[in-house]
């Protein structure tokens, strides 16, 4: 039998229990250290950052001139780079490369992906390893929150359908530079400029101090560094300020942020960064002046291909050619969660496995599409989003607009009209829909060509424009991609 006295004893030992593993697990947070943050998930895919970040890089080896991977100025910097990155968990990580610019200006920059530039000149203006790894891993950090890949998605709300009158979408500038430009990153004569906001640099400075301090060095060093940039700055600026704006505060934020950390013994040199320093100062460096003059002769690839600095980064080139057999449906099939994408003046959801690509030059479309679905010879699977306007002083109704379309498809694309022409509602307009039939760049199962199903839908807008969709896909498989179509249609708003 259990007597009161026992059970009031009971209960005070339970509380005391409790108490005590609350206690404990709350010194194991606290303990712990800062753990690093979820960097979230962009619209591009970390294959596309990856690739976009190595062709820069072979880019700034062309147009800047970069010391070679034996020089003892890279040797050091690869082995503290490396330092950092074993912080970064590895399902966040990603394969960080580190290159040195004989460059005098205080500067470092890194690409969407993983490769990172450090200037000579930030090298011996660093006064100790502590604050030269808080450059790094202030820059690693842009790279792990995928910034560069935000500012892209930043870019298509604000200029996707910029020009929509006169049947322009999107930015003028195409190909690799047109996705670099929606990333922040741009490339002039021997210089790259970075855009980054001033929420993007808290949120750097935040982690950045985090894989600081798991490496072992306080991350005060990195409020540090910053500080003497802000004091050398006058009329010129050191170029890392221009492309990292001040987010305000900075080394109060960095103190905030690291103040309830659990304190270590940090190291602050070593007698490696010292001894590189030295050498650095002995380096031939070039002024971004001399360097963007280089540029424009070609003198930088010429240099550094005598002096044994090759980029061998960068992936070579895919060839595109025409399938030589049927697209697998695994590869083309849209998922089932759509993902809203905003284009400025027209917001749609489109399947979270289908990417979106801007036009490589002024008149060309906006595609919604698998990357298996597309080849050289064109779309045979997806959406294609374009924009057309009467000539310059005319004025046509949206119908006698649509009839001109379907006449222009019809005549440039080998296509034909196979239906009648409905009315159709989305968007909060009055659209028209036309089935067209053409040839699939994609042969059937048996290798023989296919016929393809290409939906037409318009919408008119106020300014007497015609906006206009093609979902696109082979004859014997459009039912089953129908209903997609059909969602993204009807999540359109003008």
């Amino acid at each position: 039998m259990t007597t009161r006295l026992g059970l009031d004893n009971h209960r005070r030992l339970l509380s005391c229990c409790s108490a005590l593993l609350l206690l404990v697990a709350q010194l194991s947070a606290v303990t712990g250290g800062p753990e690093f943050p979820n960097p979230g998930n962009p619209g591009m895919s970390r294959e596309q950052q990856r690739q976009l970040g190595l062709q820069a890089a072979a880019q700034v080896y062309q147009q800047m001139p970069v010391l070679p991977d034996t020089s003892l100025e890279t040797q050091y910097v690869r082995q503290l780079g490396q330092k950092l990155v074993a912080t970064i968990p590895a399902q966040y990580s990603w394969p960080f490369e580190f290159h040195v610019i004989p460059q005098k200006e205080i500067n470092a920059f890194a690409l969407p992906g993983g490769p990172l530039f450090i200037n000579i000149g930030t090298i011996t203006a660093a006064e100790n390893e502590a604050e030269l790894a808080g450059v790094m891993a202030h820059e690693m950090a842009h790279v792990y929150m995928q910034h560069s890949a935000k500012q892209a998605e930043k870019a298509q709300t604000t200029g996707m359908l910029a020009g929509l009158a006169g049947a322009i979408l999107g930015s003028a500038i195409g190909g690799f530079g047109g996705q670099l430009a929606q990333m922040g990153v741009q490339f002039g004569a021997g210089t790259i400029m970075l855009k980054y906001s001033r929420g993007d640099e808290s949120q750097a400075d935040a982690v950045g101090a985090i894989i600081l301090y798991k490496a072992g060095y306080n991350p005060q060093a990195m409020a540090d560094f910053f500080k003497t940039l802000e004091s050398e700055g006058g009329e010129a600026p050191p170029q890392w300020l221009s492309d990292h704006p001040n987010p305000g505060n900075r080394e109060q934020a960095i103190r905030n942020e690291i103040q309830n950390w659990p304190p270590k013994k940090y190291a602050t040199d070593s007698a490696s960064f010292q001894k590189t320093k030295q050498h650095a100062a002995t380096v031939k460096v070039y002024t971004a002046q001399e360097i963007a003059q280089g540029a424009k002769t070609g003198q930088w690839a010429t240099m550094n291909k005598q002096n044994g600095a090759v980029y061998t980064g960068a992936p070579a080139p895919k060839p595109v050619s025409a399938p030589s057999g049927p697209v697998s449906m695994q590869n083309v099939f849209p998922s089932q969660r759509l993902v809203n994408t905003d284009l400025g003046p027209m917001k749609l959801s489109r399947p979270d496995n289908w990417q979106v690509a801007m036009p490589r030059q002024q008149g060309e479309s906006v595609t919604i599409a698998p990357q298996a679905g597309v080849t050289q010879n064109g779309i045979g699977y997806g959406v294609i989003i374009n924009a057309v306007a009467p000539p310059q002083g005319e004025q046509m109704s949206s119908d006698e607009l649509t009839r001109q379309l379907v006449q222009q498809i019809e005549r440039g694309n080998g296509a034909k009209q196979a239906g009648s022409v409905q009315s159709i509602s989305f968007g909060g307009v009055q659209g028209r829909s036309i089935p067209l039939q053409s040839t699939s760049p994609f042969p059937a199962s048996n290798g023989q060509q296919q016929a393809e199903r290409d939906w037409l839908v318009t919408a008119p807008r106020p300014d007497g424009s015609l906006v206009y969709f093609v979902f696109v896909a082979p004859e014997s498989e459009f039912e089953r991609f129908r209903p997609t179509f059909e969602a993204m249609l009807r999540s359109v708003q003008f």
